[in-house]
């Protein structure tokens, strides 16, 4: 069976981590001095210096990134600088109560006005993997280094890591995470305006994201479009093989008879359940001993290999009888059906620039996920001259990851070259 839905699309690839390991020696890590501020800000608490790339780095990093990935050698022509991280704690609110959340705010070490870049990562479980906590991994150097091209890139680690890991991740669960996601970009504005020395942002913002992410990217879109249009000028999109209908998403997990990766059914229910999305008590979805051992699971401190084992992959052992033959009927669960519905993404009639992509071999996120949506959104009224959908051949959804995301990275870069 392919690689699990809504990888966290790591980087590995056996030729380019030798070179990464060796030339990570000459990144220069700072000493991660906080800075708390006085001002009285809505959104923006604190920063401290994370990591930074001197431009020779960049090249190096892309130089070696394409011996083995050739879509990389595109991106090189546009690296014009090095790149400083930033950890940022800021406000937002989740299931009604406050919290400091967190993320990673890279800019180019060069003086001037930028673009802002947000990328939504994937699916993790891991709070030491989160963006803040790994910023060196081969996650996210990919994305860091595209601020040496020109952007401020916001990269968030979604509520339940970082700085609010005490709280359940609200995986797939939308308005917690687009609240998140929006907050972060008020409070890299307040950030911006007297703590980013040289560094200011034009009023340009794009998104970019896979599988999970791509799922949070495009309702990122949509709320940008619709409720903040007069905060953020959103010019262009890319969502890679995101599990935009969740009901279609878990009809496809349920109609087979062995899942190879049953922790993202327990990563929904776990969450779905902690956000009161459902009436139904975990009995009711899980068999026993999974459905008591579910919470301990999805702490921060377990792998998807280590929770997969502590789950079962034959569904007939995993979920309860009565809900594996009713789900997508029996009144029983109807408010499962009701949440799947409310935290999946509706196509609307956009006037940004959209790019829709995926592999047309994902056996795991279906392709039929993005296509669907493509004739949605013409459906809607939004015109093909905006549109773009691309199905990438031969590829599923683990190994459809680097392709998918240098493509959009291109796709954005072509966008802000036109403005």
């Amino acid at each position: 069976m392919e690689s699990p839905i809504f990888n966290n699309m790591r980087l590995k690839y056996k030729i380019w981590k030798p070179a990464v390991a060796v030339i990570l020696i000459i990144v220069s890590v700072s000493s991660c001095k906080k800075d708390n501020l006085t001002n009285n800000y809505n959104y923006y608490v604190s920063k401290e210096s994370s990591v930074s790339y001197t431009m020779d780095y960049v090249n190096t990093l892309l130089n070696a990134a394409s011996i083995t990935m050739p879509e990389f050698t595109n991106l090189k022509s546009y690296v014009s600088s090095g790149v400083n991280c930033y950890k940022i704690v800021y406000k937002t609110t989740v299931d009604g109560q406050d919290i400091n959340a967190s993320g990673l705010v890279c800019v180019p070490s060069d003086p001037g006005e930028y673009p802002v870049l947000s990328f939504q990562n994937g699916t993790n479980t891991v709070n030491s993997l989160a963006p803040t906590e790994a910023p060196s991994s081969y996650t996210y150097q990919m994305i860091e280094m595209v601020a040496s091209m020109g952007y401020v890139v916001v990269i968030a680690d979604y509520p339940g890591f970082g700085e609010s890991s005490q709280i359940p991740h609200p995986y797939l669960i939308k308005e917690p995470t687009v609240q998140s996601l929006v907050d972060l970009l008020f409070a890299v504005k307040e950030m911006a305006s007297d703590d980013l020395s040289g560094i200011s942002l034009k009023n340009d913002y794009s998104l970019i994201g896979y599988s999970q992410g791509g799922w949070a990217t495009l309702a990122l879109d949509n709320a940008m479009e619709t409720e903040y249009s007069n905060d953020f000028n959103l010019t262009g999109s890319v969502c890679g093989a995101g599990p935009y209908d969740l009901s279609l998403l878990l009809t496809g997990m349920f109609s087979r008879t062995l899942y190879s990766m049953p922790v993202y059914i327990g990563y929904i229910v776990n969450a779905y359940s902690a956000y009161h999305q459902f009436t139904n008590p975990v009995t009711d979805i899980l068999n026993q001993p999974y459905a008591d051992r579910l919470n301990s699971l999805f702490d921060g401190t377990m792998s998807s290999d280590q929770i997969n084992s502590q789950l079962n992959d034959t569904l007939s052992v995993l979920l309860n009888p009565t809900f594996l033959a009713g789900f997508t009927s029996s009144n029983e669960y109807s408010s499962i059906r009701e949440a799947l519905v409310t935290n999946s993404v509706s196509a609307w009639q956009t006037f940004v620039p959209l790019l829709l992509i995926h592999g047309e071999a994902d056996s795991t996120v279906s392709p039929v996920s993005t296509t669907t949506m493509y004739e949605d959104m013409v459906q809607a009224g939004t015109s093909p001259d905006l549109l773009e959908l691309i199905m990438i051949p031969g590829v599923g959804h683990s190994d459809g990851a680097v392709p998918a995301m240098t493509q959009g990275i291109q796709y954005l870069l072509n966008l802000k070259n036109k403005r």
